[in-house]
């Protein structure tokens, strides 16, 4: 062997690219080499180009088998299904090289296949795209069960063109597509996509590769239906003999729990005294919770007849009084409770709803007095701040911390006899606030048709987080959409003259906005309406709604150098089209989708919602002008 064929080993044994091989021959003709010796170099260098492909197939062959083996180990492991189809679109779009793949399930309900999983997708309009069956590359795979492919989708004419399909397509800039089908039996459940934004022909053994991991996410998704009936069943199963276990002592319980809560009554008990006693007559641990706790979910969606509700594996009684939830009693793990248990719990709640209205009775006069202090703050801010301290102390407050000031509203009454339904709403929802501002050290008063509150800030809460939990406790309490509007925090409400009426206006703004936007039942203060508020605030903090809403952006090209908002602006521009983008940014297609990625991680997820779309597009014109400002 000369020492140019041995060359060719040397190339080998280094992985030298295929152009590599045709320098040894042309060295060997530069040089003069004879025809025999010419000759013998073309046979050593096809022989080593056989030998490297043979290579590359093997290493290619065992990439894909060690893709399809973990594949295998995550089924073995199943715990989140939306994670496993994730794993296999990633592999699939890795091992085939392309720039997206993506995996479609069929909808027997509405008769069509939506989008599950994507990857490498920058459009929304793609994301969300629903295929009917037949209709564009995937619905023929799904109506078929047979694998397509094509090299250029919008000049195939093999499968039905629809103007929705063909937008998000064009959107997304794809060219060539494979798709695959998700099979259960005989019976095509989806179809598993991996797509170029180029023209390319796939292989044989590419087509093969993806249908194999088809196959694994067809059997992941078996899986974690038979799971899901499995858990069900067994559920099932533990509550009916949970049932037959316990059913022997339900009636001594009853008997017992009713002589406890009779002695409750006559000696004057209080709420927890009677929590106590059915904790331990129920073998459990039974709580009394406040309106709006996470506990009175299951009360809150409508169930009000006095009967007690599951929630999870707890059961839920109302305590209620002319239609007001003043709170419930919660029995802790006891998921299969016997029906004449259920009746012992009801019982309860109806005996703590008697202790309680004897407390508020008691509670009315003081708080008419905090009613009365918040007035004069709103109405007299000239009153002697000593005076205000001293008035305010004797109802635990502090009027010298951090306040906001919240604006209640319960929705006008538009059916027959509104006029007195809206009188007792109002007097419902001052009734609740009272005692909540009693329980929080702070003052309420009913003005304006609605309850005005002064609440003390805590320490790591903000007026947004004041006014959410505001309209979530009365709410609960009311059972009634209860929206709350927030001012921005008041420094020292006895010592600022004019600062709470001023708070308060701002609060009356907020929460009108709130209901023109449809957003009833919900608290927010200024600063979470985005440029709306902007519009609400006594000073508008533009600065602040451009950071909140681009400042990642901003400060990643700040950092890096790199031009997102440019191109995020552009994107906008061209009606949120990666193809109409490239073109405005004289950029590659792929450079614009790795840059709307690298938005997406830095914005959220949902940073092409209609809502957030317009405040991001806001934005980007006041940092524009802000921008030309400072030069």
């Amino acid at each position: 062997m000369s020492h140019d064929q041995l060359s060719y080993l040397e190339l080998l044994a280094r992985g030298a690219a295929a152009e590599a091989y045709d320098r040894p021959v042309l060295l060997a003709r530069a040089s003069g080499a004879g025809p025999e010796t010419l000759s013998g170099l073309e046979q050593a260098k096809q022989l080593a180009l056989r030998v490297r492909a043979e290579l590359e197939g093997r290493r290619r062959r065992e990439a894909e088998l060690s893709a399809l083996f973990e594949t295998a180990h995550d089924l073995s492991g199943l715990r989140d299904l939306d994670a496993v189809l994730r794993a296999i679109v990633q592999r699939a779009r890795s091992l085939l090289g392309t720039e997206v793949a993506y995996l479609s399930l069929n909808d027997p309900a509405a008769g069509d296949t939506y989008m599950r999983v994507t990857e490498g997708s920058v459009s929304a309009r793609f994301q969300q795209l629903r295929l009917g069956m037949g209709e564009g590359l995937g619905g023929l795979v799904a109506q078929t069960a047979r694998p397509y492919v094509t090299d250029s989708y919008f000049d195939d004419e093999r499968f039905q063109h629809t103007r929705t399909i063909d937008s998000g397509v064009r959107d997304e800039g794809l060219v060539a597509i494979l798709g695959v089908p998700l099979m259960l039996g005989s019976q095509v459940i989806g179809v598993l996509f991996a797509a170029d934004r180029r023209a390319r022909v796939f292989e044989r053994e590419q087509v093969a590769l993806l249908a194999s991991f088809a196959a694994h996410a067809a059997v992941a998704i078996d899986t974690a239906n038979l799971l899901a009936e499995t858990r069900t069943a067994l559920a099932e199963l533990e509550r009916a003999n949970a049932i037959i276990r316990d059913h022997s002592a339900v009636i001594e319980r009853a008997s017992d729990v009713h002589d406890r809560l009779t002695e409750l009554v006559l000696r004057g008990g209080g709420v927890h005294d009677v929590a106590a006693a059915v904790s331990e007559v129920l073998d459990g641990t039974v709580e009394f919770a406040d309106p709006g706790t996470p506990a009175l979910a299951a009360l809150e969606l409508g169930d009000a007849d006095g009967h007690a509700v599951r929630n999870g594996d707890d059961w839920v009684a109302a305590v209620s009084a002319g239609g007001e939830l003043l709170g419930a009693l919660v029995l802790r793990g006891h998921p299969a409770l016997d029906p004449v248990d259920r009746r012992t719990l009801e019982r309860a709640a109806l005996v703590t709803s008697l202790l309680l209205l004897a407390r508020r009775s008691a509670g009315e006069a003081e708080q008419r007095v905090r009613g009365e202090l918040l007035d004069d703050l709103l109405d007299a801010p000239g009153r002697d701040p000593h005076l205000l301290r001293e008035r305010a102390a004797r109802l635990h407050a502090d009027l010298d911390a951090p306040h906001v000031v919240l604006a209640a509203r319960i929705d006008a009454t538009t059916d027959a006899g509104g006029a007195d339904r809206a009188t007792a709403d109002r007097q419902r929802l001052w009734s609740a606030a009272s005692h909540l501002a009693a329980t929080r050290h702070g003052l309420a008063a009913a003005r304006d048709g609605g309850t005005v509150l002064l609440l003390p800030l805590g320490r790591g809460d903000s007026a947004t987080d004041l006014a959410r939990q505001t309209a979530k406790q009365l709410g609960g309490t009311l059972r009634e959409p209860v929206t709350v509007g927030a001012s921005a925090p008041v420094g020292a409400p006895a010592g600022t003259q004019g600062s709470v009426a001023a708070a308060y206006a701002e609060a009356l703004r907020c929460v009108e906005a709130l209901r023109l936007l449809h957003r009833s039942g919900e608290g927010a203060a200024a600063q979470d309406l985005g440029f709306l508020g902007l519009l609400l605030a006594d000073t508008g903090d533009i600065e602040g709604f451009v950071h909140r809403t681009i400042g990642p952006v901003a400060d990643y090209d700040e950092r890096r150098g790199t031009d997102l908002v440019r191109t995020l602006d552009a994107y906008f521009a061209s009606g949120m089209s990666p193809a109409r983008t490239k073109d405005e940014l004289h950029v590659h297609v792929n450079t614009v989708a790795q840059r709307l990625e690298r938005i997406g991680r830095l914005l959220g997820e949902d940073w092409q919602s209609p809502s957030r779309a317009l405040e991001i597009q806001l934005a980007l014109r006041l940092h524009a002008i802000s921008a030309a400002v400072a030069r």
